[in-house]
């Protein structure tokens, strides 16, 4: 969870992300300073042509599935180093009561860091962080504030580039990008930062020479740098806290008393005082009292029960995505509320909401008691017409889009639960050409592993070959080779089954840049072994006898490993052993490769809802999905088969395939999704 920034809210400045509209005023917001004159770098990300990743060409589309050429010598793009950089979180006040903790965060970000603080939700990490970023000396080369919220070290790391460098539509490789950033002396300070240790380390690695401040809800930090632990506030800086909230001071005698039994049982947890503070000032004018100690577990469901119906509408809206980001724009459209913005500061000033670099989101414990109280989610398929025809809009920027990944995935999530998975189709086929656009290939990979599943629910082909050709893309492009070669081999053999040419000559001049033991001239996957397994036909004579891989790819297939983001996988073979585990379908069981690079646990909206939610979507799909999968035959389970025991090492393919030769009948049943919820 993001801490509620307890110093209230602050009008926009120089440090707001491009595209972002600025906070109109609302109640407290004439508390923040006036604007600074920091320069300010914008993340960019987008590109209208071609975009390159690597040593990679990539040519967008949108239909058929990208292309890829080899670049020749010299010809990579060159980025230009910025002078300096500065960008900045948004202006707020000192925080109260922290003066000790700035000054033991200080020390150790002179010592050359890394450092990371931590404490329980609520307690006022953020915006610790925030003020640090503003106010302590930063390198010689700059400042960064980014949000990692729902975020990949990846992708965080493409942000930094862009930051520290003039450059568009450019991904460096891993090495490259090491090389680039080495002697970029910045501090970068990463809110929401609950990566793993090995995550942490890789994002860390990305920018050898900056000194890095990150903040999240446990300690990951090992070895060198300093962990600083964040508990509450003190009982003289609480009462201020409380005063300033309430705009009068609090009275010396019973309201004193009951103030500071506050500060005692909510353990000087700032966002708790400051919902004790909304609270009373909800009151009628003048009859307002302070919140007895014992209502302080009670402070969600008693503020929830004061809101109208225009401001519960939008807290609804924000409780369905979940933790997403929502900007203001999006907001209006959907809530439909009159005064967007007055009314989404409102729900920060209540710490029911809290302002981003990209909008506003719900505040995390929020978002289990609304739905308690309202369980009907806002409705998905609003959302996903919604969503769907903004995508489309020629004047939307790939980075607008990568922006609202997060609410994307959720919305596909959402759709998929509620047993539409057309309509998360529909939302990841839109959204996908433009994150790979905006080269953060974490989130493109999160969303590519819902819209396959889904696609193959729906029974869509064509979205089932589209899906398989652009893992098999990002693959190459993020180095998993020996997996490209196993999807983009299946991506041809789905598009000449659809009679598409063009989509499979794509599939195909991508296969010639994966390593020559992956796969033959003739596109037969070859064994870790030696061993071969005849995965399917890339040549023209893949017929009506051929098997069709889309028909029997396991939903489940992708993201059965849930790794918390930040989590590393070798990028070898052995890297995706959850084929292993699936041995009754094709080599697209390992198509979770991805995890590799992108690191995530494929959250599921509504935490309890992981068996239901896949259970509904099956069911949409699960007689038409089940007749498909009978009609591809014993040949394709073994097949399935042999790939199962590449996925281990197990076993050559035909000893494999033979161990299958009974095996069609397996196939019968629907393809259950197995990813696991967060």
């Amino acid at each position: 969870m993001t801490d509620r920034d307890t110093s209230g809210p602050a009008p926009a400045d120089e440090g707001r992300p491009e595209g972002q509209p600025e906070r109109r005023p609302g109640r407290g917001s004439e508390r923040g300073p006036g604007r600074g004159s920091e320069r300010r770098i914008d993340i960019a990300g987008d590109a209208g042509g071609p975009v390159v990743a690597g040593d990679h060409n990539v040519v967008i589309d949108a239909q058929h599935g990208s292309t890829v050429t080899l670049l020749m010598e010299g010809r990579r793009p060159r980025p230009v180093r910025r002078d300096r950089v500065a960008l900045l979180p948004r202006r707020q006040h000192a925080p109260l009561g922290r003066d000790t903790d700035l000054a033991r965060l200080a020390t150790a970000v002179r010592d050359g860091g890394p450092v990371q603080l931590w404490g329980a939700p609520g307690v006022g990490k953020s915006t610790l962080l925030r003020h640090a970023a503003r106010t302590l000396t930063p390198e010689r080369d700059g400042v960064l504030f980014l949000d990692a919220a729902r975020r990949e070290p990846e992708d965080l790391a493409q942000d930094m580039f862009e930051a520290c460098y003039e450059t568009r539509g450019y991904a460096p490789s891993s090495p490259e990008l090491r090389r680039l950033m080495t002697g970029v002396r910045v501090t970068v300070y990463v809110d929401n930062a609950d990566f793993s240790p090995e995550g942490l380390r890789t994002l860390m690695d990305a920018a050898p020479d900056a000194t890095f401040v990150v903040a999240g809800r446990d300690r990951s930090l090992l070895g060198d740098g300093t962990a600083l632990r964040l508990d509450g506030i003190g009982r003289a800086p609480a009462l201020d806290l409380l005063a300033r909230e309430l705009g009068r001071p609090v009275g010396a005698g019973a309201e004193g008393s009951t103030a500071g039994d506050l500060w005692e049982t909510s353990s000087g947890r700032p966002l708790l005082l400051l919902r004790a503070a909304a609270l009373t000032r909800l009151e009628p004018a003048g009859t307002g009292a302070l919140p007895r100690p014992a209502e302080v577990g009670d402070l969600l469901p008693l503020l929830l029960g004061r809101l109208d119906a225009e401001p519960l509408r939008v807290l609804r809206l924000l409780t369905t995505l979940d933790d997403a980001d929502l900007d203001v724009g999006h907001i209006e459209a959907l809530g439909g509320a009159r005064d967007t913005d007055v009314l989404c500061g409102r729900l920060v000033d209540l710490g029911l909401a809290e302002q981003t670099q990209r909008g506003y989101r719900a505040v995390a414990d929020v978002v289990p008691a609304l739905r308690e109280r309202d369980p009907e989610p806002f409705s998905v398929e609003v959302l996903c017409e919604h969503f769907a025809t903004w995508i489309a809009r020629p004047a939307t920027t790939a980075a607008q889009v990568e922006q609202h990944a997060r609410a994307l995935e959720v919305v596909a999530e959402l759709a998929e639960r509620d047993g539409r998975p057309e309509l998360a189709v529909r939302i990841v086929r839109a959204a996908s050409p433009a994150l790979a656009r905006s080269l953060r290939f974490g989130v493109w990979g999160r969303l590519l592993d819902l819209g396959l599943p889904a696609a193959q629910l729906a029974g869509d082909r064509r979205a089932v070959a589209y899906f398989t050709h652009e893992q098999g893309i990002r693959s190459l492009l993020t180095g998993r080779r020996v997996m490209a070669a196993v999807l983009l081999t299946e991506a041809a053999v789905l598009w000449r089954q659809l009679g598409d040419v063009h989509g499979a000559n794509a599939a195909a001049g991508a296969h010639q840049y994966v390593p020559s033991h992956a796969a033959n001239a003739q596109g037969t996957l070859l064994q870790p072994d030696g061993g071969a397994s005849h995965l399917a036909s890339s040549g023209p004579s893949a017929g009506p006898s051929a098997p069709d891989p889309s028909t029997a790819h396991a939903a489940g297939a992708h993201g059965t490993a849930a790794h918390p983001p930040g989590t590393t996988t070798d990028p070898g073979t052995t890297a995706h052993t959850t084929a292993a585990q699936h041995t009754t379908v094709t080599t697209h069981t390992t198509a979770t490769s991805h995890t590799a690079a992108t690191t995530h646990t494929a959250a599921a909206p509504h935490a309890a809802n992981a068996g239901a939610a896949k259970a509904g979507a099956a069911k949409a799909g699960a007689a038409k999905a089940g007749a498909a999968a009978h009609s591809a035959g014993a040949a394709h389970a073994g097949a399935s088969a042999a790939t199962g025991a590449a996925g281990t090492g197990a076993a050559g393919a035909g000893a494999a395939g033979a161990g299958a030769a009974g095996a069609g009948a397996s196939m019968a049943g629907p393809p259950w999704c197995s990813r696991s919820s967060r």
